[in-house]
């Protein structure tokens, strides 16, 4: 029997009790306590998760440039990384390409490797010319002046120096320790699905101060899954 949901078509569920998974979501429960939860079973579950995050996904991706103070990274994700190793030497990783709006929003995607022709292309997708970037030494970010951001400060963390100032990525490191924090507790992303998850990390981050359930009930009220 199909239900009334303005939430979900053709839905099963109640709109109440949808409303409840939604929240579930939004705290941040697996599948599996959600279905404790509402009694809902985690079968029925974990298709909406997927959808939801899906729709997070495409959300994130209509993201616009981010200008003024920004912060730029690469993080490892996956089986422990041989130490010192970065770029090539990254092998059976998947490297994530973050963008920080210093005391703002972070965007981040995935790239095939950490090699100078991989990040600039994410850079100028996604950074304004006129903003100020911040940087450790990584030599995949040598240029950027040439290109035209004339505001480019480096920290280089080989030498033992985390800060100048002003001048540091403490912002986008955060963010990576909160990513890790986050994704452990799953005990294991496919390959498929973690783009899905880090774009759900992401959106999680950019919303921290917000109501997370209010914003994912507007998003399906306005277009149901």
């Amino acid at each position: 029997m199909k239900l009334k949901n303005k939430y979900q078509k053709f839905s099963k569920i109640s709109e109440q009790k949808f409303r409840e998974i939604i929240r579930c979501f939004a705290l941040d429960l697996t599948a599996s306590d959600t279905a404790k939860m509402t009694g809902i079973s985690v079968r029925s579950i974990n298709p909406i998760f997927l959808k939801i995050r899906h729709r997070i996904a495409a959300l994130c991706e209509q993201s616009s440039p981010l200008s003024g103070v920004v912060e730029l990274d690469e993080s490892y994700f996956g089986a422990r990384r041989i130490r010192g190793k970065r770029g090539r030497g990254a092998s059976g990783k998947t490297i994530v390409f973050g963008i920080l709006k210093r005391n703002g929003v972070v965007y981040t995607e995935i790239v095939p490797d950490a090699s100078k022709a991989s990040l600039i292309k994410v850079i100028r997708g996604h950074i304004s010319a006129d903003s100020e970037i911040n940087t450790d030494g990584w030599k995949a970010y040598d240029g950027l002046v040439d290109m035209g951001y004339e505001k480019h400060y480096r920290v280089h963390h080989g030498s033992n120096e985390f800060a100048r100032g002003k001048q540091h990525i403490n912002g986008i490191e955060s963010f990576w320790s909160y990513a890790k924090g986050r994704l452990a507790k799953f005990h294991g992303i496919s390959k498929e699905m973690f783009y899905l998850h880090l774009k759900e990390t992401e959106f999680r981050f950019n919303h921290r101060h917000e109501d997370l359930g209010k914003i994912l009930m507007k998003m399906l009220r306005n277009n149901p899954i």
